[in-house]
C-alpha cells in the first residue's frame, strides 16, 4: 500500500480542500491498498505510521476530512456498502470507471451544475459544454436559449432580439410576459433584471472572446440563466 505522502498532497493543502477536491485522492489510496472490502472505521483509526509521520500534529484534522470525503464518495456512489456485510464497503463500477479515465476533473466540474437542479434544455444544450470547459459558449448557450424561451412563451417575432426581446416581453405597461398585478417598480425591476442579463452574458459573446476560464464563475453565470428559467415557466400566458 502506497504511503500517504506518496498519495496525498501537502497536509497544508489537504486542511484546504473541499470534500470533492479530496475525494479523488481518497479513492486512489483506497483502490491502491489491495483489498477488495474497504472498512471507513480501519481507514479513519489513523495509526498507519506513515500517516502519523506525514500528518504530525494535524493527524485528527485530517481524519476528519478523510471521513468527510469518504461520505462524499459514496453519495455519488463511488464506493457502497458490501452486501451482506457490517461496515465494508466496496469500490463500485462507476468508482472503478473513473479511476481507469482519471477523468476526475470533468466529473468536478459536472457537479457545479447538478442536472437535477437544471433546466432540461440546459442539461441537453448547455452543460455537456459545461464539462468540456467551454466556458463562453457555455453561458452564450444558456442565455441563447433564454431568449428562445422567451419568445417562444411571449409569442414574438423570430426579429425580436436580445434586449429588444426582453423589454418588449416585461414591458412595464403591455409586456405579454409582465405580471399587470405587480407595482409599477417591480415590473421594471423584472424587465431590466432580463434585458440586464441578456445584455450582460449572451450579446458579449456574440461579439468577441470573452475568455471567460473559471469554471465557478461560469456555473455561477449559468444558475443564473437558470433562475429566469424558472421565472419564465412560472408565467401564466
Amino acid at each position: 500500500m502506497p504511503t500517504y505522502k506518496e498519495v496525498y498532497p501537502p497536509v497544508e493543502t489537504i486542511l484546504e480542500m473541499e470534500p470533492e477536491e479530496l475525494a479523488p485522492f481518497v479513492l486512489k489510496h483506497l483502490s491502491g491498498s489491495g483489498s477488495q472490502q474497504l472498512n471507513m472505521h480501519n481507514f479513519s483509526v489513523g495509526t498507519d505510521p506513515s500517516l502519523v509521520e506525514w500528518a504530525g500534529s494535524f493527524r485528527e484534522e485530517v481524519l476528519e476530512r478523510f471521513v468527510v470525503a469518504w461520505r462524499w464518495l459514496e453519495r455519488e456512489l463511488f464506493i457502497a456498502p458490501k452486501p451482506g456485510e457490517v461496515n465494508w464497503s466496496f469500490i463500485t463500477p462507476r468508482g472503478h470507471k473513473i479511476l481507469e479515465s482519471q477523468d476526475f476533473e470533468a466529473y468536478q466540474k459536472g457537479c457545479l451544475l447538478p442536472s437535477e437542479a437544471l433546466d432540461p434544455v440546459l442539461i441537453k444544450n448547455v452543460k455537456p459544454l459545461f464539462i468540456r470547459g467551454d466556458y463562453d459558449t457555455a453561458v452564450f448557450q444558456a442565455f441563447k436559449e433564454l431568449e428562445i424561451r422567451v419568445r417562444e412563451k411571449a409569442g414574438l417575432s423570430n426579429n425580436t432580439l436580445g434586449t429588444d426581446l426582453m423589454r418588449n416581453a416585461f414591458s412595464k405597461d403591455k409586456g405579454v410576459l409582465t405580471d399587470q398585478g405587480a407595482s409599477k417598480g417591480e415590473r421594471i425591476a423584472r424587465m431590466e433584471l432580463f434585458a440586464g442579463a441578456i445584455g450582460a452574458f449572451k450579446n458579449p459573446n456574440s461579439h468577441r472572446r470573452v475568455a471567460l476560464s473559471d469554471p465557478k464563475e461560469a456555473s455561477d453565470i449559468i444558475h443564473l440563466a437558470n433562475q429566469l428559467f424558472r421565472i419564465v415557466e412560472s408565467i401564466d400566458v
